[in-house]
């Protein structure tokens, strides 16, 4: 089920941050450069030192235990050891800094925020190496450093996990908010400003426009005024900075007001029209003054399809061991309750529209299909999708099947046939592919999956928009990362349950 929800792929839209400090705009969620992330004030930094410090004491701590049960060693050398740790502090605190752990916009995404934390670690024990060499320690446990490395970063980095859902709570409940203005008066100026309103946990609130046109009341927010009495309103506006959007300033005005708002101390974000491309393939070049964006091409031949099918194969076929039991489980249940058929086939679309037979678990009662046509005024999904939250169609047992996901697992037998892949868009029905326009058959270049970016973004609660957007995205950005991404978000999905119908 790349596995991000709305605000994750709206985040992903391309901005620019240029230059601030920790208190500065950020550049989502399959979204990740993203929107602004939320500053974080002096008291959340505080707070957070405070909780990384403490993480990498239960870490370092952890690893002694670790030690002593596995291998241990005399008091001497641990008490050695332990004088190393007080001595490497200033390791661990320079390692923090140095990869700009305290500053929000380098730790915009989870990713990057990972990686930074496991810099920061290396950075820390590579002292207490250096320090052990230095004083010709000769007795230093290579286990006890290995277990030191692992472990504080894996505190660490459950810490932040952590840290980032209260921070996330926090600007949701209306607290650490900072004001912004977006300068344009275009539609994606005003898309800009729905997303900011419908994702609260971005910490923004949009305090006004910025142009010449007259947009009247969009969302409680108007135009405050042109474009050359900015300062002025900013100062009267009491807001922290600005987003650009490029394709309603001239490039004459967007220099003048970098320059001149990044001099008084004001964050400066630009916003160009792209969309939906992962930020992970954008590289910015300079030309003559000029600044440039590259998009990497998207490969998905060679060993990276060799690698997917062999992940494919592995994955579905352990899943098919360890589910046996409760497939069989299930089918007694299912035979039990009405004596109707245990599987269910339907005939969907797979690559390059060929048509293929997707075999689940039946969940419904036997003459489901002819019931559906007199369902389908009571959909609740636009667009060609039919789903509804209490489908009278689908049987107790069924019901307790679509919670769990386990009506999917046969389509496992898909996927080691190769017709389907673990990762990949919905297989959709041919009466839906009949509606699609000529960008959305662009999801036909690649395998349906079992789980998907629509699945973990909401599977049921999900509108056809943000379906179609989700696919297409998938397929635009589709890299090995992001379907290890999609398996693992699945995990929690299918545990609790969410978006199931």
């Amino acid at each position: 089920m790349s596995g991000r929800t709305d605000t994750e792929v709206l985040k992903d839209q391309f901005t620019v941050p240029l230059h601030g400090d920790a208190a500065a705009l950020e550049p989502p969620a399959p979204g990740d450069t993203p929107l602004p992330m939320p500053v974080m004030p002096n008291t959340a930094r505080n707070r957070l030192v405070l909780a990384d410090a403490a993480a990498v004491i239960v870490g370092i701590a952890l690893a002694f235990a670790v030690q002593r049960v596995v291998r241990p060693v005399p008091s001497w050398i641990l008490a050695s050891h332990a004088l190393l740790v007080v001595a490497s502090l200033p390791g661990f605190i320079a390692g923090a800094l140095f990869n700009r752990l305290y500053l929000s916009r380098a730790n915009a995404r989870p990713v990057e925020e990972a990686k930074n934390v496991l810099r920061a670690v290396a950075v820390g024990v590579g002292v207490i190496v250096l320090i052990a060499f230095g004083i010709q320690f000769k007795d230093l446990s290579r286990l006890w450093v290995f277990l030191v490395a692992a472990s504080v970063a894996a505190v660490l980095l459950a810490e932040r996990q952590v840290a980032r859902r209260q921070f996330d709570r926090l600007r949701t409940e209306g607290r650490l908010r900072r004001r912004i203005l977006i300068v344009g008066t275009d539609p994606h100026a005003i898309g800009l400003m729905h997303t900011y309103q419908r994702n609260p946990a971005l910490g923004y609130d949009v305090a006004g426009f910025i142009g010449d046109d007259e947009l009247g009341d969009r969302g409680g927010v108007g135009v405050l005024g042109p474009i050359d009495d900015l300062r002025t309103i900013m100062a009267e506006q009491d807001v922290c900075g600005v987003v650009v959007s490029l394709g309603s300033v001239g490039q004459d005005h967007v220099n003048r007001l970098t320059r001149e708002l990044t001099d008084d101390g004001y964050h400066v974000v630009l916003s160009s029209s792209l969309r939906d491309i992962d930020i992970t393939r954008i590289r910015p070049q300079a030309l003559d003054g000029n600044t440039m964006i590259y998009v990497e091409p998207v490969i998905r031949g060679g060993w990276r399809a060799v690698a997917k099918r062999a992940f494919d194969v592995v994955t579905a076929a352990l899943i098919l061991v360890l589910s046996s039991p409760l497939l069989l489980a299930a089918a007694i249940a299912i035979k039990l309750e009405d004596g109707g058929p245990i599987l269910f086939r339907q005939e969907r679309v797979g690559r390059g529209g060929r048509s293929f037979s997707l075999t689940t678990l039946r969940t419904m009662v036997v003459d489901a299909d002819e019931m559906k046509a007199d369902l389908l005024d009571q959909s609740e999904v636009d667009g060609p999708l039919f789903k509804m939250t209490n489908d009278p169609r689908i049987t107790r047992s069924g019901r307790l099947l679509r919670k769990l996901s386990i009506d999917e697992l046969p389509q496992l037998v898909a996927v080691l046939r190769g017709t389907m892949s673990m990762v990949g868009p919905r297989p959709a029905l041919p009466d839906e592919v009949a509606q699609w326009d000529g960008e959305l058959r662009d999801r036909l270049r690649v395998l349906p999956g079992l789980t998907g970016m629509w699945q973990v973004s909401g599977r049921s609660d999900t509108s056809f928009e943000q379906y179609r957007r989700l696919d297409l995205y998938y397929v635009d950005n589709w890299s090995l990362g992001h379907d290890l991404r999609i398996c693992a978000k699945t995990v929690g999905v299918v545990l609790t349950g969410r978006g199931a119908s």
